[in-house]
């Protein structure tokens, strides 16, 4: 006998999707603070040498080395993504319920928001 999948497991299931993304994302951005002031970092004196240019495959190329490389700086900045992405997967998580649930008006409304979010991520611009 199989059991219809409704609104109450729908809510109960993004909800715990939410909660994990949550509890991860500060887990590991805590532990990249440990790791960044276990490495000795200390705040520059002038805040425009944080700056990374604005070139974002420089970003990017940079943020993957460094997190290779176990820097806690990097560890921070997944744990911040990890933040992002999480109402990202929601929207996603929610529209595979609504497909489920065969609510097309749902389903149609999940596409657009998570089209918009897609293209404000994809064309951000760093200023």
């Amino acid at each position: 006998m199989r059991k219809d999948f409704t609104d109450i497991d729908l809510n109960r299931s993004v909800g715990n999707l939410l909660r994990l993304g949550v509890i991860l994302s500060v887990t590991t951005s805590l532990i990249g603070f440990v790791k960044l002031f276990m490495e000795g970092f200390k705040m520059p004196r002038k805040y425009t040498m944080l700056e990374m240019g604005n070139s974002s495959e420089k970003v990017w190329s940079h943020f993957w080395e460094t997190l290779m490389k176990g820097e806690g700086m990097a560890i921070i900045q997944l744990g911040i993504l990890m933040l992002i992405f999480t109402p990202l997967m929601r929207i996603i998580f929610a529209l595979i319920g609504y497909l489920k649930e065969k609510d097309y008006v749902y389903v149609v409304i999940s596409m657009i928001v998570l089209a918009i979010m897609a293209i404000s991520f994809f064309t951000g611009y760093a200023s």
